[in-house]
């Protein structure tokens, strides 16, 4: 007899099924059934059995429900997820949403998530808006004695403007490293 997952996916199920232990904390045979669509219809039928193929057998439960919120997480907050929801201190709205899920209801993506951080002051800038310029150049003609350069090693000389220099040109080479 197929497990409830299978039979919903309409896929063929055996005594070796990688998803009939994944729904075993599922209550109901309804309720494990949504909650395979749903996983399912997020993550793609191959992503979810290559998702719980990947773990080892007493893992498969715990990612199955990591993946169920995850997937309502996102459903309901696109841009931070179930990740999202919990660093807000709003993870009763996931779990809320996965019982939804879990009763056959639809989810539908909020338009204003309740925060209880201020998340959306506006944070200060670590570093001026202009360009920091960062490159790697050798500022003395110094080598290192232990690594002396061969005629047949090849360098790249660029020429580049640096706009705090008003317009100077300066010579930077750069070691090919796949010679």
């Amino acid at each position: 007899m197929s497990c409830n997952g299978c039979r919903v996916l309409r896929k063929g199920c055996s005594e070796s099924c990688v998803l009939r232990p994944c729904l075993q904390w599922i209550e109901t045979p309804e309720a494990q059934g949504h909650a395979t669509v749903f996983v399912a219809k997020f993550f793609g039928r191959a992503g979810l059995m290559s998702f719980i193929s990947a773990v080892p057998d007493s893992q498969r439960p715990a990612l199955f429900q990591s993946l169920l919120f995850e997937a309502c997480g996102r459903t309901i907050n696109p841009v931070n997820g179930a990740v999202g929801l919990l660093w807000t201190g709003n993870w009763h709205v996931c779990q809320s949403a996965m019982e939804t899920v879990l009763r056959g209801g639809t989810l539908r993506p909020m338009k204003d998530v309740v925060e209880t951080n201020d998340t959306n002051k506006p944070r200060k800038r670590r570093f001026d808006d202009e360009d920091l310029d960062l490159c790697l150049s050798n500022k003395n003609n110094k080598r290192r004695s232990s690594t002396p350069m061969s005629e047949e090693s090849d360098i790249t000389t660029t020429r580049s403007f640096d706009t705090t220099t008003a317009g100077d040109d300066r010579k930077q080479e750069l070691l090919n490293l796949f010679p």
